[in-house]
């Protein structure tokens, strides 16, 4: 069984993800190493992109707000977490560091402009299904205060119908990664035109950047595409 499905709606829309599940996980501050390759990969991203209208010409960006368009969502007002993530570092400020895990997914997003999603599998319901809001759904963002989903909001949501991200922007508090994770979904969240060869990538380099750190890691699921 897959541990997440896409709404038929969506994918007729030509949408697609990738997914992947580790176990074994420790949540800590993330090390030197980990450190160093968030600074490097800013600074590439400053070297890269001048301006955020630069930014928003890179075929990842204008293919995720394409998207957006099509849910009738403004994506110069939410935009896609990766080139949210991406602006900040343009503007001069550097991404928070939060942990080893949550700073690698930070890394893989700004590297490939693919927004990454990271999950307390422990604290979800599977399997999970990317599906369109009916309205109303209650959803509390990371950081964020709680508010009720417009009708056709792209979502993520398990199978108690609790949502646990608005797609492809925010995740929620009550699935977020925490010192006490153990087991990881990751998932990489597609758009029309974006080859899901891309996505499964970058499902692999967050997890081969979690086992260079630990090394016990469980992969319980590669880097599976849907």
């Amino acid at each position: 069984m897959n541990i997440i499905h896409i709404d038929s709606s969506l994918k007729n829309k030509g949408i697609s993800l990738a997914y992947g599940l580790v176990s074994g996980i420790e949540v800590k501050p993330s090390p030197v190493i980990i450190n160093k390759k968030l600074s490097q990969v800013e600074e590439s991203i400053r070297r890269e992109f001048e301006s955020g209208d630069a930014l928003s010409q890179h075929p990842h960006v204008k293919l995720y707000r394409k998207l957006l368009w099509t849910f009738n969502i403004d994506p110069t007002k939410t935009r896609p977490s990766s080139e949210a993530l991406a602006r900040r570092v343009i503007r001069g400020k550097p991404i928070p560091r939060i942990n080893n895990i949550v700073d690698i997914g930070n890394i893989v997003s700004l590297e490939t402009l693919i927004p990454i999603g990271l999950y307390d599998y422990d604290r979800i319901n599977p399997p999970l299904t990317l599906t369109t809001a009916k309205g109303g759904e209650e959803f509390e963002p990371i950081g964020g205060r709680k508010i009720k989903l417009k009708q056709g909001t792209p979502i993520i949501k398990d199978s108690t119908g609790k949502v646990v991200h608005v797609y492809p922007h925010r995740d929620s508090i009550h699935s977020m990664v925490t010192e006490s994770t153990k087991t990881l979904l990751v998932i990489a969240a597609g758009a029309p035109g974006i080859p899901v060869k891309n996505l499964v990538q970058a499902v692999n380099m967050v997890i081969n950047l979690i086992k260079s750190i630990n090394p016990g890691v469980i992969v319980d699921i590669t880097a599976t595409p849907i």
